[in-house]
């Protein structure tokens, strides 16, 4: 379906469907949870940019707001945009991995065709950490390769993080850490899943942001992966508001936070 947004006197027009993420055998199956993950593409044609959004939930659920809601925002302001609908508990690692792997590939393929030049992940919350996860362990081989998609590179050109969940330790979301890999994880689980241990001197730049006072997932996440990124000379910006409940999306209803939206749109225009 094509459809016609306008506003300030300008056209854009979006291309949207669903697609499904895995062409022939879905790694990681099973037949009892009758989910299969998929993209919905949000195109405008001829944007140099394309984001692969990753809804928060827990990794037990997708908030549509975090999902649906921001890519209408970016395409508002030229960005193309696909919605990976992800797998989620019952599943757990490295599932979801290989989903957010597969789904960077597919939009650089399909995005390209339509003229991104740049493919970055955006996420939210338990979606953020899917969204870093994609962007410190692109190199980890999270399923064997099904065709020629998988022979383009998952490595995102630039990352975007709303309050996300990154340490799986002190600053941890139980419930995300519970749902990807269980309640008595492995040490060596924990510390490749607590992200900011992850960042190496190629991890993509990120835009970053989180309020002082979310009560789910700590602020020190964002600035924990941060840090990381200082400390491998990795450009980035964060931003920490000081009042706001966790997720938030957009934040329409707080004329404070929602500033992170405007300062994003900055961010892409002069840093990507």
């Amino acid at each position: 379906k094509i459809h016609q947004i306008t506003g300030n006197s300008i056209s854009i027009f979006i291309i949207r469907f669903i697609m499904q993420l895995w062409n022939e055998t879905m790694p990681y199956y099973n037949n009892n949870i009758k989910f299969t993950p998929y993209l919905t593409p949000y195109v405008v044609e001829g944007a140099r940019l394309g984001i692969v959004i990753c809804p928060g939930g827990g990794y037990e659920k997708r908030a549509e707001h975090e999902g649906d809601g921001y890519a209408r925002w970016l395409n508002s302001i030229g960005v193309s945009a696909m919605v990976l609908e992800y797998r989620v508990a019952p599943y757990m690692a490295p599932a979801a991995g290989a989903d957010v792997q597969r789904a960077v590939r597919v939009a650089r393929k399909f995005l390209t065709e339509h003229g991104a030049k740049k493919i970055g992940v955006m996420g939210s919350s338990a979606g953020g950490h899917l969204a870093a996860t994609a962007s410190v362990h692109y190199d980890k081989k999270f399923y064997e390769p099904q065709d020629e998609i998988d022979e383009i590179s998952p490595k995102p050109d630039f990352t975007i993080l709303c309050y996300p969940v990154i340490d799986f330790y002190e600053f941890r979301h139980d419930g995300s850490r519970i749902n990807l890999i269980g309640r008595t994880p492995k040490k060596s689980e924990k510390e490749f899943y607590s992200l900011q241990l992850q960042v190496t001197d190629d991890t993509p730049p990120a835009f970053l942001w989180h309020t002082s006072n979310d009560a789910s997932v700590p602020a020190e996440n964002a600035m924990m992966y941060a840090l990381a990124l200082s400390e491998h000379n990795i450009p980035y910006e964060l931003h920490i508001y000081p009042e706001g409940p966790h997720g938030m999306g957009l934040a329409e209803d707080n004329a404070y936070v929602k500033q992170w939206a405007e300062a994003l749109k900055r961010w892409l225009n002069t840093y990507v």
